[in-house]
């Protein structure tokens, strides 16, 4: 009986398995065939939850694929860029007189550097690039991207900006760089340095970085005697900057000049730290010196020094200053016939205003007097003498 009794259950169990396999397969079909096209159309209950999700997987792709294009385009754009500025940006050598054995003159190289060629004028292109690359030379050559020497005529130069300009025969020069703008460049955008470094073996070297900061101060020593004596105010770059970029050019990603190279900190644990001057700083002294010659600044005929370099017991016994005095310059000693003179300054006088603004140190002075002042124009100066605080004015000459 319970055979009987199972033949029935098989017949039951064969004649609904084959429907619900015919079921199957036609929902494998319809999971393979349709529910994509419901995907395209954009119909059905759950239409809109696939398509997001698909969606979303296809713009990742696409979004990777552009991507990779931005980078091609932008690595395209850097290369471009580099060709058309290299012919800009030329060696410097620093070329001076020595005798040699025979007590003969003959010119050597004291130093290399790098220039940029700002303007092409009747036949005369003019060049920008460091003071203390050209300092002391008496000759100067330009050596173009293509290696040929020219030579080269020094218009002016000034240390205080530490830019020199140039003139030499435009003949085989090729283009001039575009000129950019400093004052609106960001912390973190493209950078590119382009120069001579360590000598002409390595000209049209091309570094890449970011900017790394903007509206630095360095402090300045021009005569070594360990006394700060300008601040520069500087383009931080990460860019490599080495022995021989000074004088090159910083460009922006469109290849304009927004800087010209100047220096960097050379420490064994520093790797990374190169400054740039702002163009927009630099082309007023540019003009000037192609103009002149020279930077003529305000000037008062004082020799001056930072009353924090003098020990603070003499503040009170020598200069018997009052304790409110915080910081101040101090004459070491007048010009004669000077405007400070004509007012009667004196050794040892203390400095502490200019125009009702505090002065620090020789800085500060400075500053004010290269920055906000202009030859010819009447200054007011507060100054302590034997303890007691005086007020004048006098009219500032020429350096």
């Amino acid at each position: 009986m319970g055979y009987y009794n199972q033949r029935p259950n098989q017949r039951k169990r064969r004649s609904w398995a084959i429907p619900l396999i015919v079921v199957f397969l036609v929902g494998i079909f319809l999971v393979a065939e349709v529910i994509p096209s419901f995907n395209a159309n954009g119909t059905g209950d759950d239409s809109k939850t696939v398509r997001n999700n698909t969606a979303d997987s296809i713009h990742g792709d696409k979004a990777q694929i552009i991507n990779t294009s931005v980078n091609v385009d932008v690595s395209t754009q850097i290369t471009e860029v580099v060709d058309e500025v290299t012919p800009a940006v030329v060696g410097v050598s620093n070329i001076q007189q020595q005798t040699n054995y025979w007590h003969q003159e003959e010119g050597y190289e004291a130093g290399t550097g790098s220039g940029v060629i700002y303007k092409i004028e009747d036949g005369t292109a003019f060049v920008v690039t460091n003071h203390h690359v050209i300092a002391g030379a008496d000759t100067v050559e330009v050596v173009l991207y293509n290696e040929q020497a020219v030579p080269a005529e020094l218009v002016g130069s000034d240390i205080f900006t530490d830019l020199a300009v140039l003139t030499m025969d435009a003949s085989q020069v090729e283009n001039a760089i575009s000129i950019g703008s400093s004052d609106n460049v960001k912390v973190g955008e493209p950078a590119i340095a382009i120069g001579s470094p360590l000598g002409h073996m390595f000209s049209s070297t091309v570094t890449q970085g970011v900017i790394s900061g903007t509206n630095r101060t360095i402090p300045q020593d021009f005569d070594q005697d360990g006394r700060a004596d300008w601040q520069a105010e500087v383009i931080q770059t990460d860019a490599a900057i080495n022995p021989g970029n000074s004088g090159g050019a910083l460009i922006n990603i469109y290849g304009q000049l927004i800087g010209i190279n100047s220096m960097k900190i050379n420490q064994e644990s520093v790797e990374g730290i190169g400054f740039s001057i702002p163009i927009d700083y630099a082309l007023p002294v540019i003009a000037e010196l192609e103009a002149t010659g020279e930077m003529s600044r305000p000037y008062l005929g004082l020799e001056i020094y930072s009353l924090e370099e003098v020990p603070k017991i003499e503040w009170t016994n020598t200069l018997q200053l009052p304790s409110e005095v915080t910081g101040g310059v101090y004459v070491w000693s007048v010009e004669p016939l000077s405007p400070a003179d004509q007012v009667g300054f004196k050794k040892l006088d203390v400095i502490t205003e200019l125009d009702g603004v505090p002065v620090m140190n020789m800085i500060d002075l400075r500053k004010i007097l290269y920055q906000e002042k202009k030859i010819g124009e009447e200054v007011g100066i507060t100054y302590y003498r034997d303890g007691k605080r005086y007020e004048t004015s006098l009219k500032l000459g020429a350096q």
